[in-house]
């Protein structure tokens, strides 16, 4: 064999050696599927904070409309309380009786204690 035949088998092996160590660097390692999986974990988990966190807002939107009507709905009750106490103290001036009140429920007796009336 000649020097030539020497120095074309070393370079075919360092050739072969590049492309082992090439298609090595090319495949996934563990650590790289790891990772993967943790990024499309994290997005998956992005996502749905971000539903979650829009449906909270929905709810806060809904609850700050139902304190709203709750609300409505005290001054009404007060404003026909007043409007009851005036009608009553009326009929009584003009010498009548009104009709007897009917029984209260103890759920609206307590509501009406809360609203302060």
């Amino acid at each position: 064999m000649t020097v030539d035949t020497w120095i074309q088998a070393g370079l075919a092996l360092i050739g072969t050696g590049g492309g082992v160590v090439a298609a090595r660097s090319a495949r996934r390692t563990k650590r790289q599927e790891s990772r993967d999986d943790f990024l499309a974990v994290t997005t998956q988990q992005g996502k749905a904070i971000e539903r979650l966190e829009a449906r909270i807002q929905r709810q806060e939107t809904e609850a700050d409309k139902q304190r709203e009507r709750i609300g409505e709905q005290d001054e009404a009750i007060g404003w026909l309380l007043h409007r009851l106490r005036g009608l009553v103290s009326y009929v009584k001036k003009a010498g009548l009786e009104p009709p007897p009140a009917e029984p209260m429920t103890e759920r609206a007796a307590r509501y009406l204690r809360n609203i302060d009336v």
